[in-house]
């Protein structure tokens, strides 16, 4: 399943991750896709700050750093790092609310 970094419902850019786990670390090779207004070519991938890819909607990143996306019809998405961690512990990235039961992953 596909789990936005910012809460379902939302009215802004999504950015989606699969496998749906934060924090990303570089071994995961993470698939990004990102949702908003538009069309899937009107999206604008940015990497540590600096404009980096225009389109498709959907990258598989590996690459320590920090992304994010823009959409023309609702703005950027929240920033998403991919770091270099030996281990993590990764909660789902979804909005959780107080009483949710949580799977957590400690994978190094």
């Amino acid at each position: 399943g596909w789990c936005p970094l910012s809460p379902a419902g939302a009215r802004n850019t999504q950015l989606l991750l699969e496998p749906p786990w934060t924090p990303v670390v570089r071994w995961d090779r993470v698939t990004l896709t990102c949702q908003g207004s538009g069309t899937p070519r009107d999206t604008t991938w940015y990497k540590d700050g600096s404009r980096w890819h225009k389109g498709p909607n959907s990258l598989v990143v590996s690459d320590i750093g920090s992304y994010k996306c823009h959409r023309s019809g609702t703005g950027f998405s929240p920033t998403m790092r991919v770091s270099n961690d030996w281990v993590v512990l990764q909660v789902p990235a979804r909005a959780l609310l107080e009483g949710d039961t949580v799977t957590l992953r400690c994978r190094g």
